[in-house]
């Protein structure tokens, strides 16, 4: 696995479809040997519940709860208060559900369409079931990242029925477009990971143990999404890449203003900039330690 380096070699390195080819074998070899044996029934990989255990057994709590805790559970789905009248740290906790659900809604839509690992006849086909299942662990810890902050009573709440028939449409849609709009929704996501890791230490300056904790959670999330990005890359031709390049800006700023809380947390316009222009030397050591990278991204 080539290394990354300061250099920032960039996602749209250029790829033969021979690499990419080997690479989805090679990725598939990565996956298994990372995550250990898949549960459909659970949906969930060994590995990744291990993780989850380590995390409950050793839990962490704020050491404060938040001011007003109703005032979560009041905005979280949406937002019906101010948000500027929102304590920072309940203000970052609503953006981490609505980005999570959204999430949870597209990896639910995709599970029931995406063939068992046991039905399974192509490599890419067995990627996407561990993929899921790995999204699936990554909503679970969403909700130690909650539980941190004394938030017990958290749900996934369905999105409305034309925004989930939008993510069954995006399933079927035309593989060139498809492969384009899922990279640059993985893009997206890693993206919002590394400024979220850019606001902690001042929005939770004064629960600094919470805050080492969601830290920790948001790097063995993030972790495993720096590798989507390169698999996600994968499925992309020069046309494709293209495609990418041009979608990433304005679907980016629709997705953060369905989010209110974005403008208050977050430098908008630097984060499409960063999306737009991403390379591996922005990833921090904490997150890129062990994640997958293409074989043609050369340092």
């Amino acid at each position: 696995m080539p290394q990354i380096t300061a250099a920032g070699p960039s996602i749209y390195a250029p790829a033969t479809r021979r690499e990419r080819a080997e690479n989805f074998e090679r990725y598939l070899t990565y996956l298994r040997e990372k995550n250990g044996a898949l549960s459909e029934e659970e949906q969930a990989v060994a590995e990744k519940q291990k993780v989850l255990r380590r995390f409950r057994e050793q839990a962490v709590r704020s050491r404060r709860p938040l001011p007003a805790p109703e005032a979560f559970y009041r905005n979280n789905v949406v937002m019906r208060d101010d948000p500027s009248t929102l304590d920072r740290t309940t203000l970052l906790l609503t953006f981490l559900y609505k980005f999570a659900r959204h999430e949870w809604v597209g990896i639910s839509a995709a599970w029931d369409v995406t063939p068992t690992l046991a039905d399974s006849v192509y490599v890419t086909d067995k990627i996407s079931r561990y993929h899921l299942a790995e999204e699936f662990g990554h909503m679970r810890l969403f909700h130690e990242m909650f539980e941190t902050f004394h938030l017990d009573r958290v749900e996934w709440v369905p999105l409305a029925p034309w925004v989930r028939r939008a993510y069954e449409f995006f399933t079927k849609m035309p593989p060139v477009l498809m492969a384009s709009t899922a990279f640059v929704t993985e893009l997206m996501g890693f993206t919002v990971y590394l400024h979220l890791d850019k606001i902690l230490d001042t929005t939770l300056a004064e629960e600094p143990e919470a805050r080492a904790r969601v830290r920790e959670l948001l790097y063995e999330i993030a972790s495993d999404e720096l590798g989507h990005i390169g698999l996600r890359r994968n499925y992309l031709g020069l046309l494709g890449c293209r495609a990418a390049k041009l979608m990433t800006g304005p679907m980016f700023r629709a997705f953060l203003r369905s989010m209110p809380e974005s403008a208050l947390l977050f430098d908008v316009d630097r984060m499409v900039r960063d999306a737009q222009g991403f390379t591996y030397g922005v990833v921090s050591p904490g997150i890129a330690r062990g994640a997958w990278v293409p074989s043609y991204i050369h340092p």
